[in-house]
């Protein structure tokens, strides 16, 4: 039986990279993204995709998403929960109010959203379960400089993994987390160039594949659901993580 995905922020970087790495895999693909004509240049014309244009903050668009999904595949294998966003780089007393909650919004209510609507749907599909991966982040363990608002988001996506894999445990539902550093899509531009460090020095920071994120979320979601990664660290090797500050 095919297996089906749902990947959102599908239409840029990781999203982009895992749903091509799901479809390269046999999966059927539902793509969740706020631009219709990004997710259908990802999806290329692939038959076992679905482009459903989808903002993430809002829960309304977040059911209909996973409604249109299972018309048209029938259930909803594996989650990967994965938009996300950041503001610029400022100390707390710098934060503008209006900064804080679209961070917070788009990172935690909308994966909150997500999780929501695919833990209702496998809970209820014959037969029951899933998978439900959230992407985290290096920012989960450890800080960069100035990053408040998206630090204070992926250390809570932590707390909704545990109590998701908590909470799926009768339902035959997974939850593990995938946490991300420096993989080179164009929102890590900046770490070829020159990053702040704890120290307040800039360095250039190594980097990695974005494919090899792809290649990591595709090992979890392929593992049958009586084994789950709780927590899967993938980064380039040297980045300053371990030993971070």
């Amino acid at each position: 039986m095919t297996k089906i995905a749902v990947v959102t922020g599908a239409g840029s970087g990781l999203g982009a990279g895992a749903t091509r790495a799901f479809l390269d895999a046999g999966y059927g693909v539902a793509l969740l993204g706020r631009r219709r004509g990004a997710l259908e240049e990802v999806a290329d014309g692939h038959k076992a995709a679905l482009a459903v244009p989808t903002d993430v903050t809002d829960a309304e668009a977040v059911d209909a998403a996973f409604a249109s999904t299972v018309d048209h595949f029938g259930r909803v294998d594996v989650v990967f929960n994965n938009a996300g966003g950041n503001v610029a780089a400022r100390t707390i007393d710098e934060i503008p109010l209006e900064d804080w909650f679209q961070v917070l919004n788009v990172n935690l209510t909308g994966a909150f959203l997500v999780a929501r609507a695919a833990f209702r749907q496998m809970r209820a599909q014959a037969p029951q379960g899933g998978r439900i991966i959230n992407n985290g982040s290096i920012s989960a363990y450890a800080p960069r400089p100035k990053s408040v608002p998206y630090t204070t988001t992926k250390h809570a996506i932590t707390g909704l993994t545990r109590t998701l894999s908590l909470d799926g445990r009768p339902f035959n539902i997974a939850c593990g987390q995938i946490d991300i550093g420096n993989a080179l899509t164009d929102m890590a531009q900046a770490m070829t160039k020159g990053v702040p460090q704890a120290d307040g020095e800039i360095r250039i920071e190594p980097t990695m594949a974005p494919a090899q994120v792809a290649a990591s979320v595709l090992h979890m979601a392929e593992l049958p659901l009586g084994a789950n990664v709780q927590f899967l660290t993938v980064m380039a090797s040297a980045m300053p993580f371990v030993g971070r500050g």
